[in-house]
Formats: C-alpha cells, sequence, structure tokens
C-alpha cells in the first residue's frame, strides 16, 4: 500500500535551515577546541623555552665562575695576608687546565705519589713534551685555604734564586686547587734526615752544600728580593733537593712579605711547624726575619747530627736536640754532635764552624741571632765568631747545669708551649 507524499512548501526550507544551523555549531565547537588546544601549545613552548634558557644561564654561570674565582680571591686576600696590592701584581703564570693535570698525574695515581704536607699531597706529572711537574693538589682535609694557596702563587711566581724552587703554574677550577712546581728528583731533605739507609747518601760535602744553598736561599727571601719575604715555615720537609743535590726552598703558602725597612710583625695566629719556631713567635706571635734565622738554626744542627730536632733522645739525658747541641758545646765536645756516617771523613773546621754557626741562630733572644748575610760569611770561613748564649726551647724536663753547685734543676726556657697559638703542620 502506498502513503501518500504530502509537500510542504517551507519544508525544504526548513531543512536547510537546520543543517545550517548544525554546521555553523559544529564549527563553532572546532574553533573553541582549537583556541584551547593553542593556547596549551604556547604555554607549555613559553615554559620550557623559559627552562631552557635557565640552565643556559646557570652552565654560563658556573663556567664563569670557574674561571674568575681566582681572580676574585685573590683580590679578597686580606692585606694581612701579603702585602702585593692589586695594581701592582703581574702573576705572569700561566693557568693549567684540571683535565690537563689529572692526565699528566694518570688521573693522580698512587703509583704517582710522591708525598703529603700540611697543604695536601704531591703528585709526579708528565706533560705530553716530556716536562716533568710535581703537582701539589690541595687536599679538603688541609688547614690551609685559598688565601693560603693564592698567597704562595702571588709570593713565589715573583721570586727568582737557584736555591728557590720554581713554580711553573697553577690551577684554581671549581673545588679544585693545584699548584705546579718543577720536579724535585731527589726528593726533600726530611727524606734523609734521622734515617740510618738514607743518610748515607749524604757525606759531609752534600751536607755543607745543602746548609750553604739554604743560606743563601734565605739571604735572598730577607735582602735580594723586591719584597722582603720571611718563610716562617723553614723545615727539611720543605727543603727539596734536585739531581746535583741543590737544595732549594719551598712551600711558601704562610710567608710574609715587607717593603721598604720593614723586618718583621706580630700576628694572633701564630703558624708553622712545632720545633722550628722561635720563642718569641710560638709564644707572643712576633715573627721577623730572625725567626727564619732560628729555624735555620735548628736545620744546621739536624744536619750536621743527622737527627731531627723533634723527638731527639739521649740515654744520658732528656734534652731535645738543641739542647744536647749546647751541652757538647759548653763541655767543649761539639764534635760528638757529628752523625756517626760522617765523622770519620768530614772537616773537622768545617764542622766545628758549622755547629758554632747554628748555635747563635738558635739563641733565645733575636737580638743576638745574625742576620742571614752575616751568616753566609761566617760560613764561608771568614771572621772570627762570636760566643754563643742561650738557645731558646732547648730543655727537657730536667737539665742540671755542671758548673752550677746547686742540685736543683737550673731555671730554663719553657719547652712546651699552648697547642692553641699553634697551626702545627
Amino acid at each position: 500500500m502506498l502513503k501518500a507524499i504530502v509537500y510542504h512548501p517551507n519544508a525544504q526550507s526548513t531543512m536547510l535551515k537546520s543543517a545550517a544551523n548544525q554546521d555553523q555549531g559544529g564549527s563553532e565547537g572546532n574553533n573553541k577546541v582549537g583556541v584551547i588546544v593553542g593556547s596549551i601549545l604556547a604555554s607549555l613552548f613559553v615554559v620550557c623555552l623559559g627552562i631552557c634558557l635557565f640552565v643556559r644561564k646557570k652552565k654560563k654561570q658556573r663556567k664563569r665562575d670557574a674561571t674568575s674565582h681566582g681572580r676574585s680571591r685573590m683580590e679578597q686576600i686580606p692585606e694581612n695576608s701579603f702585602s702585593i696590592s692589586h695594581q701592582d701584581e703581574d702573576l705572569d703564570l700561566p693557568h693549567y687546565d684540571f683535565t690537563t693535570l689529572a692526565k699528566a698525574t694518570n688521573n693522580f695515581s698512587f703509583t704517582n705519589f710522591l708525598g703529603e704536607g700540611g697543604f695536601g699531597p704531591v703528585y709526579k706529572g708528565v706533560f705530553n713534551d716530556g716536562q716533568e711537574i710535581a703537582v701539589k693538589r690541595l687536599s679538603k682535609e688541609s688547614r690551609q685555604g685559598l688565601d693560603e694557596f693564592m698567597n704562595e702563587v702571588k709570593c713565589i711566581a715573583q721570586l727568582q734564586h737557584r736555591n728557590l724552587v720554581k713554580l711553573l703554574g697553577y690551577c684554581i677550577q671549581q673545588d679544585e686547587k693545584i699548584l705546579i712546581y718543577e720536579y724535585m728528583p731527589k726528593k726533600s731533605l726530611d727524606f734523609y734526615i734521622n734515617d740510618q739507609k738514607q743518610s748515607k747518601l749524604l757525606d759531609w760535602p752534600k751536607r755543607l752544600h745543602i746548609i750553604n744553598g739554604i743560606a743563601r736561599g734565605l739571604l735572598y727571601l730577607h735582602q735580594d728580593s723586591r719584597l722582603r719575604i720571611i718563610h716562617r715555615d723553614l723545615k727539611p720537609s720543605n727543603i727539596l733537593l734536585d739531581d746535583e743535590m741543590n737544595p732549594k726552598i719551598s712551600d711558601f703558602g704562610m710567608a710574609r712579605s715587607f717593603g721598604g725597612n720593614e723586618t718583621g710583625a706580630n700576628t694572633k695566629r701564630v703558624v708553622g711547624t712545632y720545633g722550628y719556631m722561635s720563642p718569641e713567635y710560638a709564644i707572643d706571635g712576633l715573627f721577623s726575619i730572625k725567626s727564619d734565622v732560628f729555624s735555620f738554626g735548628v736545620l744546621v744542627l739536624e744536619i750536621v747530627s743527622g737527627k731531627r730536632n723533634r723527638g731527639f733522645n739521649h740515654p744520658g739525658h732528656q734534652l731535645n736536640l738543641l739542647g744536647h747541641a749546647w751541652k757538647l758545646f759548653k763541655e767543649g765536645k761539639p764534635l760528638e754532635l757529628v752523625d756517626n756516617l760522617v765523622v770519620e771523613t768530614c772537616n773537622l773546621t768545617e764542622v766545628m764552624r758549622s755547629i758554632h754557626v747554628g748555635l747563635l741562630c738558635v739563641q733565645h733572644s733575636p737580638e743576638d741571632r745574625p742576620s742571614m748575610s752575616t751568616v753566609v760569611l761566617m760560613l764561608s770561613g771568614e771572621g772570627t765568631l762570636p760566643q754563643p748564649t742561650e738557645p731558646g726551647f732547648f730543655t727537657g724536663r730536667k737539665l742540671i747545669d755542671a758548673s752550677s753547685s746547686s742540685s736543683k734543676p737550673e731555671s730554663c726556657s719553657v719547652n712546651e708551649v699552648t697547642i692553641t697559638l699553634i697551626e702545627a703542620r
């Protein structure tokens, strides 16, 4: 059965309008979705761009900080650490990349390890051109900081003398602080003192050569360098030896410089090594060129005897090495101080003079000690030597003066100092 279809004249128009309205609504919905998605993508792009720019800026800042760290700290070093103004400094010293030094030392391997001091470990290294170097790396546990590090860089970079170790460059990169020196194949004087096996390698001519070399190096520091330098930490481990056993003074982290006619100062921070510090410095913080003279005197007596001042033992008394030397000198038996390894082959006149000069240098009063210019002349055999007076820091727990009729222990220099005053190294 067929149904009749009724045609309405407005039906087609109505249908067209409905379809148009549907198309328009769908288009508007799509536009809204597109706007929302576009907004989200734009926001994400801005955030990502901001993050990228921030990370890039931080990387550049870290790189800039690493390269400029040394210079900025150099400007911040207090005047009492070193007295060279920033305007006058001209280091002319190369700065090495940490990667280069790691490669030269086989990544600071134990097989390249040479020793360790107050600054930190020292490693042997070899550059690509075959040059041997000594790389001194500041330890995180070291009591020395960036001030001492830059003090040494600024100090030794301006010094040139055959009896001073040569600084080849430095490295400051983030937390790493490294000094690069010429390599000393014979190690330090400390390697030979109080060691029966190694002491045999030092006959008397070599020992006298070392004494004279140290004296000339100190004379240069005190008198002939552009600025007067007081080392403040002269000891066997800071005397390095080259292939020909030429001594070279090293480690200037504690050094102080003076201009004009200044020869000393005082400090609340006593630094150095117990057994080599002068009495006025260890107790009152007063240091001068005569403080270095005292340390030199201790070195002379150690080189002659082959024994260390600290820890010295003798079956007949409880004196340290200075007290022992003074006792023998007063008794007219100074040659008993000489190391048995060289006593039969040494020049007696040279040995006697060296002991005499050593005792003059360790006298208690700094005014009584000779200058290094006088010491060099004395060691060369020129002139009559004055009689030394009592050394500083020479007593043990008991000391009976043979010339005294009293059985009471003699009142002598104190041999113990408050440890809080000293930064022992």
